[in-house]
């Protein structure tokens, strides 16, 4: 037995689950667990959790932190107590060969209490914070799931550490074939995610003006429409205007477009590292925006436009699920897919 626990924040964690699953053996049962609800397309056994945060997001419960040893404990909170305890009894009863982490440190530090192995899957930014040293810390195998010869996506991992595996970025649209639809005149596409963006509507309004010759499309974000499979916007897409979260990254990078990255504000300068490492690598086919601009989008969208989106390959070859596959097994003691 697998399990999986998959962080409720946007969709990209829940995305990179299920990725994985067609990498498996047929015989080896995986259980996701999450307070997201079942995903349609999750063939597996799912255990649903209770909630563990609050409805105002900005009222810091009692000891949140328990005096920053963790990230979220907060005291006598019953969603928490619920999802701890429904973790440890389905532990209990399943006697998991290994538990893959994609994140929380609070679940890692519990199913290794419970003498379960962890993989737990990094994420860019700094994670030099007492919380994450504790939980990665744990780890029998930490995943970096973007390529080893990009530097500096993460600090608070040592490059040389034995237990680091970096299987490269890694999404849903590996191998399948590019969406070759032609569209008329130059098209720009807009990837907002769903863990929240800086990103307005009047702001679009005045990139779509100031660029009469591209038509924009925009997914998700404050104007535009959630399509749960983005695959044939993205590849007739001339240049994709992005965020810089992983799951988003990696599509792009699937259907190799040109793209201009705009990193969002989150915990541990996540999104900024993974913008700023893109930018100085120097092979891949990106334009990295501090902020959403407020002129000069005709100039920067030709400039990604001349890009080569092949070189998107060094980021995400194809292979990253694979090799995640792969390091999952090892760890629960199974032969290979």
């Amino acid at each position: 037995m697998i399990g999986y626990y998959v962080h409720h924040h946007g969709r990209g964690h829940v995305t990179r689950a299920a990725a994985l699953l067609p990498h498996l053996p047929a015989d080896v049962e995986v259980t996701g667990l999450s307070t997201l609800p079942r995903p349609a397309a999750w063939p597996q056994l799912w255990v649903q959790l209770d909630p563990d945060a609050d409805d105002d997001p900005f009222e810091l419960p009692e000891d949140a932190t328990a005096g920053g040893t963790f990230h979220w404990v907060p005291r006598g909170h019953p969603g928490l107590r619920s999802r701890m305890s429904t973790i440890s009894r389905w532990i209990d009863a399943t006697r998991p060969d290994v538990v893959v982490v994609d994140t929380s440190v609070e679940v890692a530090t519990l199913c290794r209490l419970h003498g379960v192995p962890v993989v737990s899957l990094i994420q860019p930014g700094d994670r030099t914070d007492p919380p994450h040293t504790l939980g990665l810390g744990l780890a029998e195998r930490l995943v970096a799931p973007w390529p080893a010869d990009v530097a500096d996506v993460v600090l608070g991992v040592a490059t040389d550490d034995p237990r680091l595996v970096h299987v490269g970025a890694f999404s849903r649209f590996d191998g399948r074939e590019p969406d070759a639809s032609a569209t008329d005149g130059p098209h720009v596409v807009v990837l907002s995610g769903a863990g929240g963006s800086a990103l307005t509507v009047k702001a679009l309004e005045h990139a779509r003006r100031t660029t009469p010759d591209w038509t924009w499309t925009v997914l998700g974000g404050p104007d535009g429409t959630w399509v749960d499979d983005p695959w044939s916007a993205l590849c007739r897409a001339d240049v994709v205007v992005t965020h810089a979260g992983q799951n988003a990254l990696a599509e792009v990078a699937a259907a190799r477009r040109p793209a201009v990255v705009v990193p969002q504000e989150r915990p541990h300068d996540e999104q900024r590292t993974s913008a700023a490492a893109l930018a100085a690598d120097g092979r891949l086919p990106v334009v990295v925006l501090e902020e959403f601009l407020d002129d000069g989008w005709t100039d920067v969208l030709e400039r990604a436009a001349t890009l080569d989106g092949a070189g998107w390959a060094v980021w995400n070859d194809g292979q990253g699920a694979r090799r995640l596959a792969d390091v999952v097994l090892e760890v629960a003691g199974r032969d290979g897919a």
